[in-house]
């Protein structure tokens, strides 16, 4: 059976980076007492994968993994073992079972990611920048330049936004995510503050994930839904 385990990042968890968590997921796994699956071959490894990665240095309140189990165990044992012994900073939420197929994993169905940001002290913008983002925000095209491995290439992400609205002195941004399209808010505000001609340096926003949603609409009309309730 496969389940999806739902667990937040937060504090000083920020700094650790994407591979040092699965090593982490690992551990805690094994120190759960979780019958984990392994896969075959010449270096067996846990069944696991995860859903959509998270950048260091942000928090997140909805990181999702998949563990494929070989024992069946209820979701709220384990959830319940696997908080007895996380570090400070991670909390696991919930476990649902999902379906085994390809198509299901987390990996493969992300399709939006939505995020809140606000400003480090010292790095605020003016009293005007919310009015600039606003109509920055009406314009039918926003061109940037996405960069590969190898290729760099302008790309519109204006059609990639699906919410982007400020509420006092922080940024609610709801944008594509996955394989497909994938936009970081980072690259947003960028954007905007060249535009605008405000300065945007490296880590001036902190920046939360909130929630990552698949699709189980179309092309003309997207019906988003949290990955912990697509299986439900």
């Amino acid at each position: 059976m496969r389940m999806r385990i739902r667990y937040s990042k937060q504090g000083l968890m920020k700094f650790i980076g994407h591979l040092d968590m699965m090593r982490y997921f690992q551990k805690a796994l094994r120190r759960a007492g979780i019958d984990v699956t392994y896969t075959e071959g010449m270096s067996p490894h846990m069944s696991m994968s995860y859903a959509f990665p998270l950048g260091v240095g942000m928090t997140s309140d909805s990181e999702y993994v998949d563990v494929d189990l070989n024992t069946p165990m209820p979701p709220e044992e384990m959830i319940g073992r696997l908080n007895e012994s996380a570090p400070e900073g991670i909390h696991f939420i919930k476990a649902v079972q999902i379906g085994i197929t390809k198509a299901e994993k987390g990996m493969n169905q992300v399709a939006r990611a939505d995020y809140t940001l606000s400003f480090r002290e010292g790095y605020e913008w003016d009293t005007l920048w919310k009015e600039a983002f606003a109509a920055f925000l009406r314009r039918e095209e926003i061109l940037v330049i996405k960069k590969g491995k190898k290729t760099e290439k302008e790309v519109n992400i204006r059609p990639l936004i699906y919410q982007a609205d400020v509420s006092g002195s922080e940024i609610h941004l709801g944008l594509a995510a996955g394989n497909e399209n994938n936009i970081r808010p980072e690259l947003l505000m960028e954007a905007f503050a060249r535009e605008a001609g405000y300065s945007c340096t490296p880590f001036m926003f902190r920046i939360n994930r909130d929630e990552v949603y698949g699709d189980t609409g179309n092309a003309q009309e997207h019906a988003f839904v949290p990955l912990i309730d697509l299986c439900l």
